[in-house]
């Protein structure tokens, strides 16, 4: 079979970014245990590293492929009516999906899970879908990510909690429990359906921020899809993407960066590094070695293709898997997972590198039927 021709540039430097954070989020996610390095693993509340540029990442992808996917359906004559709908069926799957993939394989409404990855990104896409049909302005768009990350802040710093008091007066400004995002959280939900019995990191109230993060994909997209040329496009991803590290960094002073209830700070600091992470992706693919006349991009463009082509099958692929791994138990009791990971500490030692090893090996293994998958040019579109 031949090699898949490559598509146009713009899309395929997504598609690689999308592949890279997909890889790193089935490592960071299966990333061998507590002797994993600091790298592959979340900040425990305040603070940041790489694992947690994975999932703002995706969420930005989801704008700039907003714009993209909306351009080309009004190409092809679909009314915003129509498009709106593609989009609440989307959105409709990628939920259920998310239930699945935190109740695989035992279903139980006392306990599931509501909130989820795909739970957010599907709220986040439809949302602004919804938006960007009939308010595609860049002015709107940047008031959008103004009004919700201020709004945020306001909502977390100055409202009090009931029962709790008012941050910095009465409690600790992002108290992992004492604060507002938890408070609401506990009131929807009880503890059996929260991700972390009192809170939970894809909760209702910090969705808004999300949507903060969805928007900077939208107006990169749309500064993508400009006329100007391509070094100047790259150029000025550069700009923006170093202004949201600063202006995130120095937010974080006041407001810290803080994953887990996704704090403006983080929006702009992890958005930063998303809008940095595709100009280099720009740059690689069309400017440090464009491709050749017959179009087929590089060897190295393959693997991350891949991924980034069937981003939700590997995802889920990589969740199923490691929940069927926990839940099927040999005769002495003990789960297959439970068996891999004392087979690699034996080998290999309890360490970083075992760690890295056991995440690699687990991403070649989810990689493998995703590449199968795409051989035969069937790709998971919801």
């Amino acid at each position: 079979m031949n090699t898949p021709i490559a598509p146009p540039s713009r899309l395929r430097a997504i598609d690689l970014l999308r592949g890279l954070t997909i890889a790193f989020m089935i490592m960071a996610n299966n990333n061998g245990g507590p002797h994993a390095w600091w790298a592959f693993k979340h900040a425990d509340w305040n603070g940041f590293t790489p694992t947690d540029l994975v999932f703002p990442t995706f969420l930005f992808l989801v704008g700039v492929a907003i714009v993209y996917s909306t351009a080309a359906r009004f190409a092809r004559g679909d009314s915003r009516s129509t498009v709106l709908t593609h989009a609440l069926w989307r959105a409709g799957v990628l939920f259920v999906f998310g239930l699945v993939v935190n109740s695989f394989p035992h279903i139980d409404l006392a306990t599931m899970r509501f909130y989820g990855v795909l739970q957010r990104i599907a709220a986040c896409y439809l949302l602004a879908t919804a938006l960007y049909l009939w308010l595609p302005s860049w002015r709107v768009w940047l008031g959008v990510i103004v009004a919700a990350l201020l709004g945020y802040w306001w909502l977390i710093r100055f409202v009090p909690v009931p029962g709790l008091g008012l941050p910095v007066r009465d409690i600790p400004l992002l108290d992992p429990d004492a604060n507002l995002a938890a408070w609401l959280d506990r009131q929807l939900f009880s503890a059996a359906h929260l991700y972390e019995r009192t809170r939970d990191p894809e909760g209702l109230l910090s969705t808004l921020p999300a949507l903060a993060t969805t928007a900077i994909g939208i107006l990169a997209g749309q500064w993508l899809r400009s006329t100007r040329d391509l070094p100047r496009k790259v150029r000025g991803l550069l700009v923006a993407g170093l202004a949201c590290v600063a202006l995130g960094a120095l937010w974080n002073l006041g407001f810290p960066i803080n994953k887990k209830l996704w704090t403006s700070a983080y929006v702009l600091f992890a958005g930063g590094w998303s809008v940095l992470l595709l100009a280099f992706f720009l740059w690689a693919v069309d400017i440090a070695k464009p491709a050749g006349p017959s179009r087929r991009p590089p060897a190295w463009q393959m693997p991350l293709r891949v991924l980034g082509t069937n981003a939700i099958f590997a995802y889920m692929l990589s969740e199923l898997l490691a929940a069927g791994l926990w839940n099927i138990h040999l005769a002495d009791g003990r789960p297959v997972a439970d068996v891999i990971g004392t087979a690699f500490e034996t080998t290999l030692g309890q360490n970083g590198f075992m760690a890295l090893t056991y995440a690699l090996l687990y991403l070649a293994v989810c990689w493998v039927p995703t590449y199968v998958l795409y051989r035969r040019g069937i790709f998971l579109k919801v």
